[in-house]
């Protein structure tokens, strides 16, 4: 079994503590963590962790989501955890670019039988949102791809969000280094200049939440 990804600020021993006391990974997403490790390992840590599957799970159930759609799937287990919560008949739209990291993705929806919810086009993320109706009908919205772009999708998203509608957007502590002095990479930096902006923007109200690599949760006023 391959190490469980965890939230990057957790001892082993807390992270051990959070999980027995969670919604556990089942048998398809434990698979597709082993399956991640085994296929794409120099990559797998792009994988979130299972705390935070089990958020957006719990999350997308509480806001009774109907049409969701995430920017940069990887291997599919935050759209699996996205898909699972969604109301009957509800569909999640998958954005990304990689053949090989879908494939994965394609297998463990299948494995859970919730493939039917799930669009996945490849294509540039940012092409994929242009060409969606410009109506705010979107109940949540999941941003983990590329940092330089984030801007550009939340500007995207955020008009065709429905009021009271959810933006999630991973990786918004970059490791802790944000909230360090001295000099970050472009990603680092792409980042930090995203939170700015958002907590400038008086459309939405957020905040950081301590998982995961940091997750920002967004709800459209």
């Amino acid at each position: 079994m391959a190490e469980t990804p965890k939230s990057f600020f957790l001892t082993p021993e807390i992270s051990s503590y959070l999980l027995a006391h969670s919604t556990p990974p089942d048998e398809v997403l434990q698979r597709l963590i082993d399956e991640t490790h085994a296929r794409v390992a120099e990559q797998a840590g792009m994988q979130i962790s299972p705390e935070q599957g089990a958020f957006m799970t719990l999350l997308t159930r509480l806001l009774n989501v109907e049409r969701a759609v995430e920017v940069g799937t990887f291997t599919g287990y935050s759209s699996l955890c996205i898909a699972r919560g969604l109301v009957p008949g509800g569909r999640l739209l998958c954005c990304d670019v990689s053949e090989q990291w879908t494939a994965l993705a394609r297998e463990a929806w299948a494995q859970a039988r919730i493939d039917d919810r799930i669009e996945l086009r490849l294509a540039p993320a940012i092409e994929t949102l242009r060409d969606l109706s410009p109506e705010p009908n979107i109940d949540l919205a999941f941003i983990d791809a590329d940092k330089e772009s984030y801007a550009a999708y939340y500007d995207e998203l955020l008009p065709r969000i429905r009021p009271n509608g959810v933006l999630l957007v991973d990786n918004t502590l970059w490791h802790g280094r944000l909230a360090q002095p001295g000099d970050i990479d472009g990603d680092g930096e792409a980042i930090r200049a995203f939170n700015d902006m958002v907590i400038a923007d008086d459309r939405v109200e957020s905040t950081i939440l301590t998982v995961g690599d940091g997750l920002t949760i967004i709800r459209k006023r």
